[in-house]
């Protein structure tokens, strides 16, 4: 019988994605739980939780383009988990990002284009980038509730499910924290154990796809996209470092990533896929100020330079809302 275990609906549909359900059911509760138990411990597991925060939003990117479990119901409940530990209703990916970003590619009509207000790609802009962007997905997720309501009673439910889950649990976590240290006590806690990890989900999550398409050519076939090619951060990210064969197969799973990229890295721009991700960093934000050829520069074609024909969207339009464009949330 136990040969038959992995192909019970509350089971993922693929082995390695026991490591991904090792994350957020396991290790992002046991780390916030100790926190909650052990006060004073929260200083020195705060980086651990911010990270935790970061990995979880990298499966809620798994999660809206792959579901990873077998059974609906199975997807239904981790994707309101994640929700809580991300801090945002999951499903706000389908328009800005499966619906939106996938279709445009960082040209005009996509509401997280890096080149909005400028293409300099200085500290303050990067830093900047999520409020921004932010912004400007809000109207993009504002017309697809609206056509959700109208066009699909089903779907607008689920949405609705999902925010006032978000936000109850939250307060709960709040709640709970005050309830066993004290108000002070009690909210630094929270803060440490899920508000600022969900906080640091959002605003990280932006900036590396900030970093993966500033200064790139979305009308290139390979050079759309910037990749982090080293081995730590695809481990701990889940292969997310590996974009453009991510924009080629959205459906791919992540780790199938590295062999996929292995397969085209030479026809990419070398500027494109950097190996090591701290290096990037420092040479941009520490270096690039002084000696500006350190820095990244455009590469092939500006995203903002539209051949006719080709201008995308001024402002939110009209979602499909077919089962294969919704499927997860289904």
């Amino acid at each position: 019988m136990l040969p038959m275990l992995p192909m019970l609906p509350m089971f993922p549909k693929h082995p390695a994605d026991y490591r991904t359900l090792l994350w957020v059911l396991v290790f992002v509760p046991l780390v916030a739980g100790v926190q909650y138990a052990e006060p004073s411990l929260s200083v020195y597991l705060w980086p651990l939780s911010l990270y935790l925060g970061l990995s979880c939003a990298v499966i809620v990117h798994i999660q809206m383009h792959r579901p990873i479990m077998r059974g609906k119901r199975a997807n239904r409940m981790l994707s309101y988990w994640i929700s809580i530990v991300y801090g945002y209703p999951i499903f706000a990916w389908l328009p800005t990002h499966n619906l939106n970003h996938h279709k445009l590619v960082n040209r005009h009509g996509d509401a997280t284009i890096t080149w909005r207000h400028t293409n300099r790609h200085t500290f303050l802009v990067a830093a900047t980038y999520f409020f921004v962007s932010a912004y400007h997905q809000g109207f993009w997720i504002s017309r697809f509730i609206k056509d959700a309501k109208d066009k699909s009673p089903a779907l607008h439910k689920k949405i609705i499910a999902q925010y006032v889950t978000t936000y109850t649990c939250h307060l709960i976590l709040a709640g709970a924290a005050v309830w066993l240290h004290g108000v002070g006590t009690g909210l630094v806690v929270y803060v440490f154990a899920f508000g600022a990890p969900a906080m640091f989900a959002l605003w990280a999550i932006m900036l590396i796809n900030y970093w993966q398409h500033v200064h790139t050519d979305p009308w290139s076939k390979r050079n759309h996209s910037r990749n982090f090619t080293g081995w730590g951060m695809n481990f701990l990210l889940f292969g997310n470092g590996y974009h453009t064969v991510h924009h080629d197969k959205i459906n791919g799973h992540w780790t199938d990533a590295k062999t996929a990229h292995d397969k085209i890295a030479n026809e990419i721009d070398p500027s494109l896929n950097e190996a090591n991700f701290w290096w990037f960093v420092f040479r941009q934000y520490a270096l690039a100020p002084f000696f500006p050829k350190f820095g990244t520069r455009q590469v092939g074609r500006a995203p903002f330079d539209c051949p006719e024909g080709e201008r995308g969207a001024d402002a939110p339009e009209a979602f499909s809302l077919d089962a294969e464009s919704t499927a997860a949330l289904s």
